[in-house]
Formats: structure tokens, sequence, C-alpha cells
């Protein structure tokens, strides 16, 4: 699991740049830049009514990863122990990224 920091507060799933969903999956299967990364589980505000998966955000989640370039990335799962999602204004996931991403 990772410490996971959210800068995209147009999620559904951001509290105080922490994130609620339990667990989260980056995008990116052939990415060789963070920008080529995303946060597939990303939920517009404006677009879902549910709030969060669970009640109270969470420093640490884990973080399955298709970004097989990544050099945190073994076996879909990401080992980084910091881990920074940007997109603060964005409103679908390709306007995501992980900023942690960091080619093999």
């Amino acid at each position: 699991m990772a410490m996971l920091t959210c800068e995209v507060a147009t999620c559904t799933y951001n509290e105080n740049r922490y994130c609620c969903k339990g667990d989260i999956m980056v995008g990116g299967k052939d990415a060789h830049v963070s920008d080529e990364t995303s946060c597939d589980s990303f939920r517009s505000q404006e677009m879902d009514h549910v709030k969060s998966s669970i009640e109270h955000p969470s420093r640490m989640i884990s973080i399955d990863c298709e970004a097989a370039n990544c050099v945190y990335n073994s076996n879909y799962k990401c080992h980084a122990q910091n881990v920074m999602i940007s997109g603060c204004k964005a409103c679908a996931c390709g306007e995501t990224a992980c900023a942690t991403f960091k080619q093999k």
C-alpha cells in the first residue's frame, strides 16, 4: 500500500487531498511519461451522486497499476511509498495523471 495524495479536487472520492474509494486503478499500459497515465477510478463530482465508497479518507491505499513501464509497477501493483495523483480541475479520468510515474 502507498501513501496517496490526490490533487484532483473535482473527484467525488477526494476529501482534503485523500481518497475515500479504498483502492484505485492507474491506467496507462503503454505510458512512457506521467501524462500518459491516468487515475481510471476518477469519478466527477458533477456526474456522480455517490460521495465515496468508504466513510473516511485514507492516507494509505492499495493501487492497481497498468503502467507496465513504471519502475514502481510489479505484477500490476504499485510499490511506491508515496503516490501523487494530479489533475486538479479534471472533468474526466484522461485529465488526471500519476505524477509519481517513473519510466523503467
